[in-house]
């Protein structure tokens, strides 16, 4: 298998959820601005998503694939699907308990997750009132996540990528459509939002179904106590669950970091909630196309190598993915850092979206621009660790991480409001992904291969190219008095994305960075 074709797969499909994403915002931004009823929904929303990427991506996932990957190869696909069938029902009974005490739950929730809207008092209550409606989204996807770790061990990656775009297609049509309906009606028009979640979570979970049955891996979940005691009695339950201890807690400190920031924010500016949403929006553009492209192409793979010892193997793929997070996300950094108001205008500034949303969303775009290449590079190392279900490191780096990042919120915050949110999220990133770094080193783990001082100096050189043009582009135009000519902006913008990527690749390629070496990495 091409490692780096498998990772385009990925990146392409992510490149189309992110795409449809954008055009999900562009329309909530139009549709709604930034005002207390849409920090609302986006505190609703993030607590289904924060729990998804709690259980579903994060402690299920990194625990389980490895373990799932480890017995395909010593013991045979038999012994897989037994696993597979026990862990998917011990799964499905925690959601439900889980869901029910989300819903009855709610008031509670929403006032741990951002208290500050009781400044609101409509806006707290419809915060409940849609977490209530989303809450069971964090069933459909926790098992999407069942399903994409095995889809992904069994190298199909296409299916696994390409469901986020469901989602986003269902809350464009609930704001294109069910919003103006809502209105009609009667009915608050964002709350055709909440629904447009739900639906997209039972589509993202049909369309994996199809995919597990053409392989034979399709789980039987058992229903009865009987079935449920013999699935926690399984020895690959038990190891998978003594993983996600471990797991828990460190994805934990990530959700628990965002909780903090979101309770902070909602004591902010009104609007500093969703100010902080848009630009996570566009950031997540490079770190999911290339961090969640990597991480979820070598996590199998490195699970694989360690499974049967291959230690050079295991350090090989490490060093490939490493150098190829320096070459694509360095220049995405430039661009957040240098290009952010532009890029925000464009994409944003239109109907309710207003040219102090427009800046106030690039400096917050600007602080996490700051980490970027940290929170690309955390997607690849740590898989590093998970791989030989070493999850206590990765974890106990993040817990001081968090107490490091809200230190720094301590010092940014009363200097740069929300941006100061960002910045600090940026900054432990890089410190959280230099830690990891390290840790691989010492321990023998991961040995760089030859030439990283020479190819560092050629990316930066090449970058430094890129954010002179940037900077240029960026102060050569008024971009947000350009609103009444949006085609022209949007032809401005696409010519200045061409340019920069003509620049940067001819910069690299006349320095001597070998381009085409890193489409050939096979698994």
């Amino acid at each position: 298998m091409n490692l780096f074709k498998a990772a385009s797969v990925i990146s392409l499909f992510t490149l189309a959820s992110r795409v449809t994403g954008l055009v999900r915002q562009l329309l909530m931004a139009a549709m709604f601005g930034a005002s207390p009823i849409t920090d609302a929904f986006n505190v609703a929303f993030r607590i289904p998503n924060m729990l998804r990427r709690l259980f579903a991506e994060g402690a299920f996932s990194q625990a389980f694939v490895p373990v799932l990957a480890a017995m395909k190869e010593k013991e045979g696909e038999a012994a897989t699907k037994v696993l597979i069938d026990q862990i998917a029902t011990v799964l499905a009974w925690a959601l439900t308990a889980t869901c029910v005490l989300g819903v009855l739950g709610a008031p509670w929730i929403v006032w741990a997750m951002a208290s500050g809207l009781k400044q609101s008092p409509d806006g707290f209550d419809a915060a409940v009132l849609m977490t209530r409606w989303m809450f069971p989204y964090i069933v459909f996807m926790s098992m999407v996540a069942l399903s994409a770790g095995i889809l992904n061990t069994w190298k199909r990656f296409a299916v696994p990528a390409a469901t986020p775009v469901l989602l986003n297609i269902s809350m464009i049509t609930a704001a294109w459509l069910g919003a103006p309906w809502f209105a009609r009606m009667g009915v608050e028009p964002i709350y055709a939002m909440a629904a447009g979640v739900m639906v997209g979570g039972m589509l993202q979970l049909g369309v994996q179904v199809p995919a597990l049955r053409k392989l034979g891996l399709l789980p039987r979940i058992g229903w009865r106590w009987s079935a449920v005691k013999a699935a926690w009695a399984h020895p690959g339950t038990r190891q998978v669950t003594r993983l996600m201890l471990p797991a828990l807690l460190g994805v934990s400190v990530a959700q628990v970091s965002l909780l903090i920031n979101t309770q902070i924010a909602s004591h902010l500016t009104p609007g500093s909630v969703s100010w902080l949403s848009y630009a996570d929006l566009l950031m997540e553009f490079p770190t999911a196309m290339l961090g969640v492209a990597l991480g979820a192409v070598l996590l199998p793979q490195l699970a694989g190598a360690r499974g049967v010892n291959d230690t050079d193997r295991y350090s090989n793929l490490l060093d490939w993915g490493l150098r190829l997070v320096l070459l694509l996300a360095v220049p995405c950094a430039v661009g957040l850092l240098t290009f952010a108001k532009p890029l925000v205008a464009t994409l944003y500034h239109y109907g309710a979206f207003t040219g102090q949303d427009v800046q106030q969303t690039s400096v917050a775009l600007a602080g996490y621009g700051v980490g970027l290449l940290g929170l690309v590079a955390i997607k690849v190392l740590a898989p590093g660790f998970y791989a030989s279900q070493n999850i206590k490191t990765p974890v106990m780096i993040a817990v001081v991480v968090l107490v490091l990042t809200q230190l720094m919120n301590l010092v940014f915050v009363p200097m740069l409001a929300h941006a100061g949110l960002a910045l600090s999220i940026g900054v432990g990133a890089m410190i959280n992904a230099g830690w990891l770094l390290v840790g691989l080193i010492r321990r023998g783990m991961y040995k760089p291969l030859p030439g990283w001082w020479m190819f560092t100096l050629q990316v930066v050189a090449a970058s430094a190219l890129l954010a002179i043009f940037l900077i240029w582009a960026a102060n050569r135009m008024d971009w947000v008095a350009m609103a009444d000519e949006k085609l022209m902006r949007i032809g401005a913008l696409s010519l200045v994305m061409i340019g920069s990527a003509a620049i940067y690749f001819a910069a690299l390629a006349a320095s001597g960075v070998p381009l085409r070496s890193f489409a050939r990495r096979a698994g």
